[in-house]
């Protein structure tokens, strides 16, 4: 049973999530504080750590790199910032996700439960995927869309393979560009969009009104759940 520390200094979200996560079987440690939040990581365990940027005593930002410093744990953090720029600088600091507040129950149980995958491993095993129509065979190398062949090259089957075993979590390009492409092409982000377009366009894909691919804006990309 996964343990999962809540750092946030609003009692009512505390206890929305208290509720909320404990009915769906976690355990739950509170912090109302930056301070209380550091030491809880250290002394509780946790398995996963929701996070708020906007706390009384310190910013959010430096609890995260205070945290990473000692600890490997999936971060999850909240935020009502709309503002690109602070869910980059989290996710450089070593935040895996974020949801922006208001969020919805299920997208944070889902987002929760991909992280508790990740760091379990599970992710590392899988060789086939089949989201919705979609179908794609790691060691085959094979994309199948309702069942039709879709031709892809390498890269762009790395590229899928990489949005769709993360499906529903976000992917961002830094990540995206380093896995498929290697650390040296870490800032290509126009070369990233570029397979993205291809890929969209393999798949039917409209992105004004996406189906498989979501953009996160100036962040990365999201695959529709499975």
């Amino acid at each position: 049973m996964a343990h999962i520390l809540i750092v946030d200094d609003e009692d009512q979200i505390r206890k929305f999530l208290r509720i909320t996560l404990e009915a769906a079987g976690y355990t739950i440690a509170e912090a109302a504080n930056g301070k209380e939040g550091i030491t809880k990581a250290s002394t509780t365990a946790p398995d996963l750590m929701v996070l708020d940027l906007g706390l009384p005593d310190m910013d959010g930002k430096r609890v995260l790199a205070t945290v990473r410093e000692n600890h490997d744990l999936p971060v999850l953090v909240l935020s009502v910032r709309s503002d690109e720029v602070q869910k980059v600088e989290a996710l450089d600091l070593g935040a895996q996700d974020y949801v922006t507040k208001p969020f919805g129950t299920r997208e944070l149980l889902a987002r929760i439960r991909g992280l508790l995958r990740d760091r379990g491993g599970e992710r590392a095993s899988i060789t086939q995927l089949e989201i919705r129509g979609l179908a794609l065979n790691l060691p085959e190398r094979t994309a199948l869309l309702e069942k039709a062949s879709i031709s892809l090259t390498p890269k762009e089957f790395d590229l899928l393979w990489l949005l769709a075993s993360y499906s529903g979590r976000l992917v961002t390009q830094r990540m995206a560009l380093e896995r498929v492409w290697g650390p040296a092409h870490a800032e290509d982000s126009q070369y990233l969009r570029i397979f993205i377009k291809q890929l969209r366009a393999k798949l039917g894909d409209d992105a004004t009104d996406p189906t498989w691919i979501f953009t996160e804006p100036g962040i990365g990309y999201r695959f529709r759940e499975g």
